[in-house]
């Protein structure tokens, strides 16, 4: 490859990167181009983008851009999906986690989510989440919050959701995978109490003086 080429795709790989704040990194070895094409596809309609990239380039490109959190991910063949701004990334963990156990080969290493970096371990949580349309229902219908709140997280862009995203992943790794919605405890009304019974008047007596200092 050119010079003046390797400058332009590592410019082209910077500009993604600040372009696209969430990203997956997969070790594609060992995949036919017929799967990677299918897996691409895949990808695309869950609004990501899946390149093979060199590791000299991309280290480049990720050193131009910022995104040093990609570096330790950088080992061995690299393939990377890139997240539109209006892609599912729960979507794009489960396309991916189901290509790797179809074929055994594909390995998801880590990734970046906005800003932050997620390992291949938690990438496979996120896949177990429902989509992200049914989540955000699951979110309004387990929070009681004001009403402005509720229409903002259905309006929200995918960076105001990833701290909810990461809290479910959170929880469904401490309680093994699958939760639950806590029952509403203000269903249950008090039954009143009967009013007590008047009591005859009786004479007036002196209050008892309080305890003063503690315990004896």
């Amino acid at each position: 490859m050119k010079k003046s080429d390797k400058e332009r795709v590592v410019s082209e790989l910077a500009e993604r990167l600040k372009s696209s704040p969430t990203l997956i990194v997969a070790d594609y070895r060992g995949l036919t181009m017929p799967q990677i094409d299918a897996l691409r596809g895949k990808l695309l309609e869950h609004g990501a983008r899946f390149a093979i990239v060199k590791n000299t380039l991309t280290r480049r490109a990720a050193e131009q851009a910022g995104a040093d959190a990609l570096l330790a991910l950088l080992e061995g063949p690299t393939a990377i999906a890139f997240l539109e701004s209006d892609g599912d990334p729960v979507a794009v963990a489960k396309a991916l986690s189901t290509a790797a156990r179809e074929t055994q080969v594909l390995v998801i290493r880590g990734g970046i989510m906005e800003g932050h970096s997620i390992s291949g371990e938690e990438i496979q949580t996120l896949a177990k989440l429902p989509p992200t349309d049914v989540l955000r229902a699951q979110i309004v219908g387990a929070i009681a919050a004001p009403m402005s709140t509720v229409v903002g997280l259905f309006n929200a862009p995918l960076r105001d959701i990833v701290g909810v995203l990461q809290a479910r992943i959170e929880q469904l790794e401490e309680q093994g995978g699958s939760t639950e919605p806590a029952a509403s405890e203000a269903s249950a009304t008090p039954e009143p109490e009967a009013a007590p019974e008047p009591e005859a008047p009786e004479a007036a007596s002196e209050p008892e003086p309080e305890e003063e200092g503690g315990e004896g």
